[in-house]
């Protein structure tokens, strides 16, 4: 079968929108975003006030990308390229479980240190762990049905280790992290698994407008593929080559191509999440 059909049929599946990852229930700070009146709202009539919804929730969209491209892609980055070198290896030696497992431990630790607020930190474990299981109970081979079984089996392994490490809370489960892990588990390439990871996020945030009803379903649908379709594209191109900085032979020690939060009112007001006197999101 062609390795293109392939991997676009695993991207179809990966986009569906009622796949069990926890993202319904995170709004990435835009609820409390709005509560703060960064929509402005209140400012004009009717229809004014959709306008400014619109500009407001775009606006939102484009600051929680920058930031969120800049933040989390490095480690998406780095857990895809670790992931393929145990594939390249085939998984055979114990030793090479132990040295890609330390990896991605090194990985979510540091992600952990550099997410600056509680609320964030806590949407992110819960997808994070959510995409592990769904790998393990509905996207790992069924044995008998794959020409590649060993490898396949060596995939399942190392994901329900680290699965279980988070479980023990023996690491945190962070959803970059994850999401690298998956998308090269499944054979997704580095670029796609980027580009995905950040459409994903933004068509969350749409989701996100639609149930606060600041914006309708048909002007969700319309910002998703002319507004939000080119700052996707332009953080991909921008971020794509960045890493994390930790594994020194993977990328040259530059400060300019590593992680960093871009947006700070956006940190201020997610970390406001839980002060609201009425939310919907549990971030």
């Amino acid at each position: 079968m062609d390795i293109d059909f392939d991997e676009t049929y695993v991207l179809l599946l990966l986009a569906d929108s009622n796949l069990p990852t926890g993202s319904f229930v995170a709004s990435s700070g835009f609820e409390s975003y709005g509560t703060h009146g960064f929509l402005s709202l209140s400012s004009a009539s009717s229809a004014g006030k959709g306008r400014a919804a619109t500009a407001g929730t775009v606006a939102f969209i484009q600051d929680s990308l920058h930031t969120y491209s800049r933040s989390a892609l490095p480690f998406v980055s780095d857990a895809h390229r670790v992931v393929d070198s145990f594939k390249d290896l085939k998984g055979k030696p114990e030793i090479v479980h132990d040295a890609t497992i330390k990896k991605l431990l090194e990985l979510d630790e540091l992600y952990e240190t550099m997410t600056l607020n509680h609320v964030a930190r806590r949407a992110s474990k819960a997808q994070g762990v959510a995409l592990l299981t769904l790998y393990a109970k509905g996207f790992a081979c069924p044995s008998g049905l794959s020409d590649e079984e060993h490898l396949s089996k060596s995939l399942t392994v190392l994901i329900d280790r680290l699965k279980l490490m988070v479980r023990g809370k023996e690491t945190h489960g962070h959803l970059p992290v994850c999401w690298g892990v998956l998308t090269s588990a499944l054979g997704i390439s580095l670029l796609r698994a980027q580009h995905l990871f950040l459409f994903l996020h933004a068509r969350s945030l749409l989701s996100s407008a639609v149930r606060l009803n600041t914006i309708g379903p048909y002007s969700s649908q319309q910002l998703l593929l002319h507004s939000v379709k080119p700052l996707v594209e332009a953080e991909v191109s921008q971020n794509k080559d960045m890493r994390t900085g930790i594994f020194v032979d993977m990328h040259h020690n530059d400060a300019d191509d590593q992680p960093a939060t871009t947006w700070p009112l956006g940190e201020i007001l997610a970390v406001r999440h839980d002060l609201q006197h009425s939310r919907i999101f549990n971030s």
